[in-house]
């Protein structure tokens, strides 16, 4: 089967903006879990599924204890794992405190060159998408969160991405915007944002908005 891609336009760098560029972006052919690896790995050697499921858990647990102790881990033939760090707010050397304000941020990986040539040349194949909207001006945001939010009380970021047809980077940054001109807010936890519109925006009034339930 072939690697399905897309192409986007690359955003503009200061002093070329009128130099239009694309890049090509995987369109992701399917998902494949555990039960299908595990099944892979023991047609392909004598393990019985009961003897790959418990390697495979092994794995997970040595993996995780290595990456909390920070180091780097290379499997043979897979790749490179290593933690990433992220701070919890802005850090100046000024900071007081500085340690106490970074948390781990996730695992990296990079494939090993083995892998990379076991993958060997791959047939591509371009897809015309049809729901991405790269271009969608605010007001034409507006218009489709109004008649969102005529039908539904909150909005995830991957509710807005479908609706907009945006990126992950986009929708966020898009959603960041709306949030500083307080037309939305968000009623969860930062990590798991819920977004509802601000009283007066988008069809909901100061009485009917959801503070107000």
């Amino acid at each position: 089967m072939a690697i399905h891609f897309e192409w986007y336009e690359t955003p503009a760098m200061p002093g070329e903006e009128g130099k239009k560029k694309l890049h090509a972006r995987i369109a992701l052919n399917g998902k494949i879990g555990t039960d299908e690896i595990r099944n892979d790995i023991q047609y392909r050697c004598s393990l019985t599924e009961t003897d790959v499921s418990a390697v495979l858990d092994a794995l997970s647990h040595a993996l995780a204890d290595q990456l909390r102790q920070g180091r780097q881990v290379h499997l043979d033939g897979i790749g490179y794992f290593h933690p990433t760090l992220k701070c919890t707010e802005e850090v100046t050397p000024d900071t007081k405190r500085k340690n106490s304000k970074v948390e781990l941020k996730g695992i990296k990986f990079r494939a090993d060159k083995t892998l990379r040539n076991k993958i060997g040349v791959v047939e591509l194949k371009n897809t015309k998408h049809a729901g991405h909207s790269a271009k969608l001006s605010d007001i034409e945001i507006d218009m489709k969160l109004k008649e969102y939010f005529a039908e539904h009380r909150m909005m995830t970021r991957p509710d807005f991405q479908r609706l907009c047809g945006f990126m992950k980077s986009k929708a966020m940054a898009h959603l960041r915007r709306l949030k500083a001109e307080g037309k939305i807010r968000n009623i969860n936890i930062p990590t798991q944002p819920m977004y509802v519109p601000e009283p007066g925006y988008y069809g909901v009034s100061h009485e009917n908005s959801p503070s107000a339930r």
